[in-house]
């Protein structure tokens, strides 16, 4: 079967704004999902989320708006049943991942970015993240520890 979509996945801190703005570059169309947590430094709203509060997050599960999402380190993160349709290029939790039915898990090119925490740690903590660090990095930990649905994995920090 033809894959037709990229789907990074990684830690945080692992590179995966970095390999998506990469594919960007070379013409494929990133989905754009709805956050509750706050934009960081640089990020703006239509490009790289749509910010929404809480309130209007749910108010979409509601209206069953989202293709997938998940509650992570206490924010909310989907992906819009139309957003999905549209773009090739995805950023997604392993839970997201493990939620797919198999037709489109089929469709998809799965890059796993496992770069070691004290690289990933190091980006965190340059980059103002509103999260700290440590716990960050736990929380990482637990959820990707058994993670092993991916297509390719990429272990080297070609990003620094």
């Amino acid at each position: 079967m033809k894959r037709s979509k990229i789907v990074i996945v990684g830690a945080g801190g692992s590179g995966k704004d970095h390999l998506t703005q990469r594919f960007i570059e070379k013409g494929f169309k990133p989905s754009i999902s709805h956050t509750t947590r706050p934009p960081r430094p640089g990020e703006s709203e239509g490009v790289d989320y749509y910010f929404v509060n809480s309130t209007a997050f749910r108010s979409l599960i509601k209206a069953d708006e989202f293709y997938e999402y998940k509650e992570f380190n206490n924010w909310f993160y989907g992906v819009s049943k139309v957003a999905f349709d549209k773009a090739d290029l995805f950023i997604m939790t392993p839970p997201a991942i493990e939620e797919m039915d198999k037709e489109t898990r089929d469709k998809c090119l799965v890059i796993y970015l496992d770069i070691p925490e004290e690289i990933r740690a190091k980006r965190i903590s340059q980059r103002n993240d509103a999260d700290d660090v440590k716990r960050r990095i736990s929380v990482d930990r637990e959820m990707f520890d058994c993670f092993t649905n991916y297509d390719i994995r990429v272990s080297d920090p070609i990003f620094d």
